[in-house]
């Protein structure tokens, strides 16, 4: 299928977020094969290689488990084969909405992740008054269980930033998204400051779009692209209420098109950082 619906998490969320249950139903399935072997936690986690700690947060559905940890389990449980089939429908982001969950999984395993945006900071590199000030910002009215669990859902996912083995992250995003001022002066600033500061990070190049700019590849919106660990490229596009996971090599190739121009426009990343702090120092 090319496309299927999805949701980047970059905005004020859409739709309300639905709960996820697939870690505590992954967890409750490692429990259950593990009884029925006859292991306490702390002996099957000495042959998995984790302790009985992580062994019991992934089966109480607190902790993602990494692929070693799925391996591991599986070799030490049979190899049914079932736990390696469920763990590519896993989702951590009970506070996202339903229809990103599947590019949620995605971004866990990417090896290279590209975000366009237009409309608003992206996810990954909002501050948390930020995403607090575009939550509240887009109706429906949320009370703050809702502000709350989404805006830590958002931040939750910024730990791909620091994942090892690293994610190589391109970012362009347009100039008017720093100026908008959402949240007032203060959210602004400390805005600038954290953009800054990731935009010197290793594997983060971060791109300014500039006001003026009449040549643009970026008309048709924002758009987000990722290489998965065996080299296939997905892509996202957004709308209001939802959005397209792209798996067409043919469409993904018109994506990737869009993205290199996106970069040949926007400014270098040592004028991108310049523009910032003129941007910061102005306030």
């Amino acid at each position: 299928m090319a496309y299927e619906s999805t949701d980047s998490g970059t905005g004020a969320g859409g739709a309300e977020p639905g709960a996820s249950d697939s870690l505590r139903t992954f967890g409750a399935v490692v429990q259950a094969l593990r009884e029925h072997s006859g292991l306490s936690r702390e002996e099957f986690g000495g042959l998995v290689g984790f302790s009985k700690h992580t062994v019991a947060s992934v089966e109480q559905g607190r902790r993602m488990p990494d692929r070693d940890f799925v391996e591991g389990a599986e070799a030490a449980l049979g190899n049914t084969g079932a736990l390696r089939k469920a763990a590519p429908h896993l989702s951590r982001q009970a506070g996202l909405a339903s229809w990103f969950r599947q590019w949620a999984r995605l971004e866990a395993q990417a090896v290279t992740l590209w975000t366009y945006e237009c409309r608003v900071i992206p996810g990954l590199l909002q501050t948390a008054r930020y995403a607090r000030a575009v939550t509240e910002s887009v109706p429906p009215v949320k009370d703050e269980e809702q502000v709350a669990k989404q805006v830590a859902a958002r931040l939750e996912r910024q730990q791909l930033i620091e994942r090892t083995p690293p994610i190589a992250f391109s970012f362009i995003i347009e100039q008017a998204l720093v100026e908008r001022g959402t949240g007032g002066p203060d959210v602004t600033r400390e805005l600038l400051d954290s953009l800054l500061e990731r935009s010197l990070q290793f594997n983060v190049e971060l791109q300014i779009m500039p006001r003026y700019q009449p040549d643009h590849a970026g008309f048709d919106g924002p758009l987000m692209l990722l290489e998965s660990p065996d080299n296939k490229w997905f892509s996202y596009a957004e709308g209001q209420r939802g959005g397209m996971l792209i798996s067409d090599p043919k469409e993904v190739s018109i994506m990737l098109q869009r993205y290199a121009r996106l970069r040949s426009q926007a400014l270098t990343s040592e004028d991108s950082r310049g523009l910032l702090k003129q941007l910061r120092g102005a306030l």
